[in-house]
């Protein structure tokens, strides 16, 4: 009777403390990246009652929403986030509510680095928002030509022809070309021009010997004369931009038309860009993406994720960390590779806490406590018989 009064005693605590691994569960239904937990009873040894022997994390991940914010992500498959504290201590998460603080991105909740892989050196870092939001000017170096040239005129002009100097100032240049052949023969036969480069009144560059653009007879642009490389000064620093006219049939330049209308079809250089927040995301890699204009995007520091060997030994820290245990060391990794989950730019995972299945499980602990009390005051009740009787004796 005595042993069954301790019996039921521990039922009492085991059960009171599996509640209280429920009542986490569901306090936590709406915590981001939250994994909801287990109680794990087990016998004491020679029939002593019942024991909570361990508390295990559920491995299987929330479900996924929409948000208005770039940088929150969600991993589709394996891997946890990799954050950093300001003492260089490494922590995971599945919750990936990030922002930008001074212009790094960090997690919200605890203000610790989200680490990833340089684009350059492939190290480990932080992503710097910083480094991305300005584009320094480049120089141009090629432009490509599209269009038509007429087939009547000697002197045909090609005007508002972009570059970029040195320091982003954009200037524009007009080709002026000159027939060689006279008369200028019509369309069916093969054309050379002689090309000078001007910018205003100024002639910038004509060549020593001239530059030369040929066309074939069928009017395609000849690609033994389709370009030529022209030096350019600006500010006092020199410059070669080369200007190429195509690369044979249906390509660039033709001379098939009655009138000159020619434009760039691509150039590089720019002038200094800047990128806002809404021209930010992440793509699946978990790389991040910069768009400073609709011919200008650059690619930066890609998300690490870790993974464990056996995620049904990680346990919940720190409200929503998530560390190893037994010194399981985790494996880094990049996205979408590797047997590593994608990422889901907008999106944040919520908990994976199943509120029909907590109610189940309050019920049954419920039963489990009400019996364990009931055993309880029968036990007590016998003994008070026992002692009764042996008064009455």
């Amino acid at each position: 009777m005595f042993q069954a009064l301790f019996n039921s005693l521990s039922g009492l605590f085991s059960f009171s403390r599996s509640l209280d691994t429920v009542s986490n569960n569901v306090a936590n239904m709406n915590t981001p990246g939250f994994r909801g937990g287990d109680s794990f009873f087990s016998n004491v040894a020679n029939g002593n009652g019942s024991q909570i022997v361990d508390e295990g994390m559920r491995t299987k991940p929330g479900d996924t929403r929409n948000t208005d914010t770039f940088t929150n992500l969600a991993i589709d498959g394996t891997g946890f986030f990799v954050l950093r504290d300001t003492s260089g201590n490494y922590y995971y998460t599945r919750a990936g509510e990030f922002r930008f603080v001074e212009g790094i991105l960090t997690d919200t909740a605890t203000g610790y680095e989200v680490m990833a892989f340089d684009p350059t050196t492939h190290e480990l870092g932080t992503v710097r928002q910083d480094q991305y939001q300005l584009l320094l000017p480049e120089k141009t170096t090629k432009v490509v030509l599209q269009g038509d040239l007429s087939t009547n005129a000697s002197d045909p002009i090609i005007d508002n022809v972009k570059v970029y100097d040195i320091a982003g100032q954009v200037h524009n240049l007009t080709l002026k070309l000159h027939c060689t052949d006279t008369p200028v023969p019509g369309q069916g036969a093969a054309v050379t021009y002689t090309v000078t480069v001007w910018e205003g009144e100024n002639k910038l560059a004509e060549g020593t010997p001239p530059y030369t653009i040929g066309f074939s007879a069928t009017g395609s642009v000849d690609v033994t004369k389709n370009k030529f490389s022209a030096p350019l000064t600006f500010l006092g620093t020199a410059m070669s931009v080369e200007f190429n006219f195509g690369e044979g049939i249906n390509t660039g330049v033709q001379r098939l038309g009655t009138s000159t209308v020619v434009t760039i079809k691509s150039a590089d250089g720019h002038s200094l860009l800047t990128a806002k927040e809404e021209n930010m995301s992440f793509d699946a890699d978990g790389i991040l993406q910069v768009k400073y204009s609709d011919t200008e995007k650059r690619s930066g520091p890609q998300i690490a994720l870790a993974r464990f060997r056996s995620e049904g030994e990680l346990k919940m820290v720190g409200g929503r960390l998530i560390e190893g245990s037994g010194g399981d060391a985790p494996e880094l990794g990049r996205p979408n590779g590797n047997g590593f989950g994608r990422i889901e730019g907008g999106r944040l995972e919520g908990s994976n806490v199943d509120l029909t299945l907590e109610f189940a499980d309050m019920i049954i602990i419920q039963r489990g406590y009400q019996a364990s009390s009931r055993v309880m005051t029968v036990s007590n009740e016998m003994i008070e018989q026992l002692y009764n009787s042996t008064r009455g004796g």
